[in-house]
C-alpha cells in the first residue's frame, strides 16, 4: 500500500520512535529525523528527551487493540499535539503541514507523527499499526503490505520465527 509522505512516512516515525529503547542523545534522533523528511531536526537535549516521551506515548498506539480503544489512544496524542493544520505552497504544491510556522522542532514532529498515525488509522485500516508477532521482537511497524496481514517488523523476524517453529516441531517428531 502507498502512503503519501505526510501520511504514511509520518507513521513509520510514529513508529521507529515508539522503538526507542531509552532516552536519546539530540545526534542520535538527527540521521533518524532525516530518513523521515523531517527538516527541522537539529534538537536540543530538552527537545530529546521530550521526544523521548512522546514516544512512549506512540508506542501504544501500535499492535493487537479494539478499534475505540486505538481511536482514544490517537485522539489523545492529536489533542496533547493540538496544532492547526495549514496548507503550505513552499516548494510550489499545496500540501498540509500539520503544525504553526516557528513552532519548536519536537513540536513539529509531534503534531506529525500524531497525524501520521490519524491518517493511517482513517484513510488504511487501524490494524496497520502492528507490533512483531515474533516473541522475542514486539518492535512496532507500519504494515505498508498491498494485502494488510504483515505480522512481522520485518522479513528477518518472520524468517527467524518460522524456522524456530520448524525447530520445535522437529524435536517433537524425532
Amino acid at each position: 500500500m502507498h502512503f503519501d509522505n505526510y501520511g504514511g512516512e509520518a507513521a513509520r516515525l510514529a513508529a521507529e520512535l515508539a522503538n526507542l529503547t531509552g532516552p536519546p542523545a539530540p545526534d542520535d534522533l538527527e540521521p533518524l529525523l532525516a530518513a523521515h523528511g523531517i527538516v527541522r531536526r537539529r534538537l536540543t537535549a530538552a527537545q530529546a528527551e521530550d521526544l523521548w516521551a512522546w514516544s512512549r506515548s506512540l508506542a501504544v498506539c501500535f499492535g493487537r487493540q479494539g478499534l475505540e480503544e486505538r481511536c482514544e489512544a490517537v485522539n489523545s496524542l492529536l489533542a496533547e499535539a493540538s496544532s492547526a493544520p495549514r496548507i503550505s505552497l513552499h516548494d510550489g504544491r499545496p500540501h498540509l503541514h500539520y503544525s504553526a510556522p516557528g513552532s519548536d522542532a519536537a513540536a513539529h514532529i509531534r503534531a506529525v507523527t500524531a497525524a501520521g498515525l490519524a491518517y493511517v488509522v482513517c484513510s488504511a485500516a487501524p490494524e496497520r499499526l502492528g507490533r512483531c508477532a515474533r516473541a522475542t521482537c514486539g518492535l512496532a511497524f507500519v504494515d505498508t503490505s498491498r494485502n494488510g496481514r504483515r505480522t512481522y517488523c520485518s522479513v528477518r523476524c518472520a524468517n527467524n520465527d518460522a524456522v524456530a517453529r520448524h525447530r520445535a516441531r522437529s524435536g517433537r517428531q524425532g
